[in-house]
């Protein structure tokens, strides 16, 4: 066997440990009753430790080292694992674990305190995670020639650091202040049809659920929908696991959850088969991954043409007179809230842009955990100009920094900026897509993501991929026309 056919079966098995880490963290958000936490932290602490253990081995670096060149996917794949065995050997495997260890416990002790709206409560522990979290990125950034903020982005997207994303917030920023205040004008002169008044029983929204994933192609042959207190799609290429939070007086957020993590599940199952368990076989970053989700989830499921689809469909589901005009106020509303996973689009990145600048400074010893909350606030409104009652509504929302991932919410704006920028290609490639999608067929724009992105794996990074697909790297410009077309056209 070559050096490289040996570094493949290492890698191989190094796969399986994610999977099986992947499968535990969704039994622990979808399964798994409180008084297992202790376990589960510590059993994910362990594989966490043996990945490292893997990698960090000898003969992995031998074998990298003997490794000839290669070409086509086996060049980037081999490069893939020299960069992930220089995060591992940079790292010492008793920090590892310590961060999973952490991020189990503050996230057990968060789920409460985010009930009790007491951040107190969770205080302490999350200043741990951060604590570890920026002894790991000082390491990480040394190892790689980047800043530490920026050894953690590139940890859930290659090739954007936080300069780049800086410049594009900031852009949007200014463009925000300019167009919310026409949007929310607009909308004060227009009559609205607002959806008919609960109650959406649970069981039909599930039924429904599942069929417009069916139809969106998810294949439920290796996939599962579950109910989690946070949405999100977790498990394996061939064994998918997506969950939503239903609410009976509002069916339109648990079905918008499913489609949105369809999106994620429809990358996963279509990456590449023949590069399973492989580094370029994996998905290109988590801002290509929430392009794929937002693509579906904004730019197809809300578009005049799926909404008129799905009226009829809820209508009929639901026995309610539900319309695409009632869809439309309810899903297309620019309003200034407090929650990121539930607003809209065109305000949804000032909530990023908040997060991406508070754990900059947490990480870099500006800020003190202590005063997360009057800084989160102080932010909020600076952007948005309200300020949120509580600090549930504030700074305890997001489950993120409690588990230890910092460096994560660029990835959401940029993967929507991405969407649209994807969407407006493949709208010039697909003519007769608004006609499909009235239909309830997302196939042709699914099949072309297949083509462009899904079945790239890891073989090209975030602004290559979009070259490849639009002609041009990420350009903002794209996102803003369509915020434009939509809210002020």
């Amino acid at each position: 066997m070559s050096a490289y056919e040996a570094l493949k079966s290492s890698f191989h098995r190094i796969a399986c440990l994610d999977e099986a880490s992947a499968m535990l963290g969704w039994d622990a958000a979808a399964m798994m009753p409180d008084g297992g936490a202790a376990a589960r932290g510590e059993q994910l602490a362990v594989l966490a430790g043996l990945r490292h253990e893997f990698l960090c081995a000898p003969e992995i670096g031998d074998k990298l080292a003997e490794a000839g060149e290669q070409s086509g996917w086996d060049k980037q794949n081999l490069a893939l694992m020299r960069e992930a065995h220089v995060r591992a050997i940079a790292l010492p495997r008793e920090l590892v674990e310590a961060q999973v260890r952490a991020g189990q416990v503050c996230e057990t002790i968060w789920r409460s305190a985010r009930k009790a709206g007491d951040f107190s409560a969770v205080r302490e522990a999350l200043a741990e995670v951060v604590r570890l979290t920026r002894e790991g990125a000082v390491i990480l950034g040394e190892a790689l020639g980047m800043t530490p903020y920026d050894a953690l982005m590139s940890q859930y997207q290659r090739g954007i650091g936080a300069a780049q994303a800086g410049a594009i917030f900031a852009r949007y920023e200014a463009f925000l202040w300019e167009v919310l205040p026409r949007a929310e004008e607009l909308q004060a002169r227009q009559t609205h049809e607002a959806l008919p008044a609960g109650p959406y029983p649970e069981a039909v929204q599930a039924v429904l659920a599942r069929r417009l994933a069916e139809a969106a192609g998810l294949n439920f042959n290796a996939a599962r929908l579950d109910i989690s207190a946070h949405p999100f799609c977790g498990g394996t290429p061939s064994d998918i696991r997506i969950t939503t939070r239903y609410d009976e007086g509002d069916f339109a957020a648990a079905l918008m959850g499913v489609l949105h993590e369809t999106g994620h599940a429809l990358y996963e199952q279509n990456l590449p088969a023949a590069w399973a368990r492989q580094p370029v076989g994996a998905a290109a970053g988590m801002a290509v991954h929430e392009s794929q989700s937002l693509i579906v989830e904004m730019q197809a499921v809300r578009s005049d043409a799926y909404l008129s689809y799905l009226a009829s469909l809820a209508a009929e589901a639901f026995g309610k007179a539900i319309t695409p005009a009632g869809l439309k106020h309810r899903l297309r509303r620019v309003e200034r809230s407090f929650i990121r996973v539930e607003a809209d689009e065109m305000t949804y990145p000032a909530h990023v842009l908040l997060r991406f600048r508070l754990e900059q400074a947490l990480l870099s010893d500006d800020l003190a955990v202590k005063d997360l909350p009057g800084a989160w606030n102080e932010g909020f409104k600076a952007l948005l100009g309200i300020v949120p009652p509580d600090d549930a509504q504030g700074c305890l929302q997001d489950i993120h920094w409690f588990d230890g991932a910092i460096g994560y919410f660029p990835s959401y704006t940029l993967g929507a900026m991405a969407a649209a920028q994807l969407m407006a290609a493949a709208r010039k490639a697909l003519p007769d897509l608004d006609e499909a999608l009235a239909r309830g067929n997302l196939s042709p724009l699914t099949g072309w993501l297949a083509a462009h992105v899904h079945g790239r794996g890891s073989s090209a990074g975030f602004n290559d991929i979009l070259l490849a697909a639009t002609g041009e790297g990420l350009n903002p410009a794209y996102f803003e026309a369509h915020l434009t077309s939509r809210y002020l056209g």
